[in-house]
This record gives C-alpha cells, structure tokens and sequence, in this order.
C-alpha cells in the first residue's frame, strides 16, 4: 500500500463536530486540486448530497473556510477558491508606485540558481532535516533599472525540481505562478517577519547602496492548503523605500 504523501492534510478527528469535518474534507479536496484557485465550488445542495449532510452543516463548513480566506463568496455568482495576491504584501511594505499612483510589478532577474541543501536555519523554518535537498534562487527586483529588492530564496528539491530545466531567463516577474504551471506547487498563505539590518557589502552591491547603509528584511515562509511549508525568502531593500501601512478598526 502506498503510504500517505506528507503533505496530505491530516485525517479529520471523528470527536469533531460534523461541520469541521466535512470543512477538513473540503479543504482536502482543495488540497488535492479537484478544484483550481478562481474555479467554483460546488453548490451547498451538491455537497449536502456528496457529503450526506445537511445543508446547514456544509453552510457552516463553508463559512470557516471563507472565514479563513481560503474561499471567497461574489454575489449573485457564488463561492470560489481563492487565488491569493502575495504581491500586496510587497505593496504593503515598499514603494511600487508610478508617478500617477498606479501599482507597479517590479522586473525580475534571477542572478543565480544553484542546487545545494538547506541551512539549519531555513531548516527550522521549513520543518526539515538540516542538509536536506534544496534549490536556491538568488534574484533582484528592479523598477526603472534601479534595484530595489535582493531576494535569497529556498525551496525543497523534491518538489521543485522541474526548475532545474527551466532557463532561469524565462522566470518572469512572478514565481508563484511559476511553481504553479511547473511543479503543480500552489502557494495559498505566508508567514512574514519584519527586521532591519546594515547592509552588507554584498547586499548593499546588489541594491546599489553604501555599506552599512540601513535595509528592511522581509523574511517569508510561503505554506501550501495544508500548511506545510514550501518556500523560504528573504527579501531586501533599501529603508528609504519602506513604507508601513496598517489600518486598526
């Protein structure tokens, strides 16, 4: 018998209510790709009947996983799987604006590619095994020519190796999207911590600064459905780009 992929949610625990079990069987058949990000679910009646529940319970079952933006509900067209927009998360923190105001994506060039294994410290961040597989993608981010991230990133060799054949000058701007056609690899929610730092010669020659000169460092750990991670990044930039916006209600 083939034994379960690591990366399967956990079975769901019977003493649950019935509602978080049929929610825990729904996120795993989003997890097993039946249905894509920006795909429709299933009417509630279709997965009262599927599930043999009420459609109360697969209401309620539905409303948590809205709740934790893993769906989302339009009105009049019903209730999706929701395909995140990470790129808000640089939004929130650097300055990817035009002169009119409009957001911008920066272009993308991938500096290097190597396979090696991972770091103790992204291992504790990836829970794996230091020294296990990986590949490493070292990228900067630029608008109008001027540097404005430096990106360190890790992912499992296992589950990305089809990168490895990919001329990295054909990775474009987006890498989730990448992972996604490739490796079949969706990321759905990240974990970040905010840090300041000097700039490191290394670092201040990739985004044309001084030694010494202060960054922001954006650390990242990018989860799959099931919350296991999949990418670690570090990204850098420069402080007199940083930018922080929060709205408390």
């Amino acid at each position: 018998m083939t034994p379960p992929s690591p990366f399967s949610p956990a079975p769901s625990d019977d003493r649950l209510p019935r509602y978080h079990r049929i929610r825990d069987a729904l996120q795993s058949e989003i997890a097993a790709h039946t249905w894509r990000p920006g795909q429709p679910l299933p009417t509630e009646t279709e997965l009262a009947k599927n599930h043999g529940v009420s459609i109360g319970t697969v209401r309620k079952a539905v409303d948590s996983l809205v709740a934790d933006g893993v769906l989302e509900r339009f009105q009049g067209k019903g209730t999706f799987i929701r395909r995140p927009d990470f790129q808000s998360s640089l939004f929130r923190f650097f300055r990817h604006l035009s002169v009119d105001g409009t957001v911008r994506i920066p272009e993308s060039r991938i500096l290097k590619r190597e396979e090696t294994t991972m770091p103790a410290a992204v291992a504790t961040a990836m829970n794996c095994s230091p020294g296990a597989a990986a590949i490493r993608l070292l990228r900067v981010r630029s608008l109008d020519g001027k540097p404005l991230l430096a990106e360190d990133i890790f992912l499992p060799r296992a589950r990305f190796a089809p990168l490895l054949d990919i001329d990295p000058r054909e990775f474009g701007d987006l890498l989730y999207p990448l992972y996604e056609q490739y490796c079949g690899v969706i990321v759905t929610s990240a974990r970040e911590t905010l840090s300041a730092e000097a700039a490191t010669v290394r670092h201040a020659k990739l985004l044309e600064l001084e030694p010494g000169a202060p960054v922001i460092v954006i650390e990242r750990v990018a989860l799959g459905l099931d919350r296991h991670p999949l990418e670690w990044r570090q990204s850098r930039g420069s402080a007199d780009q940083f930018r922080y916006h929060v709205e408390i209600r």
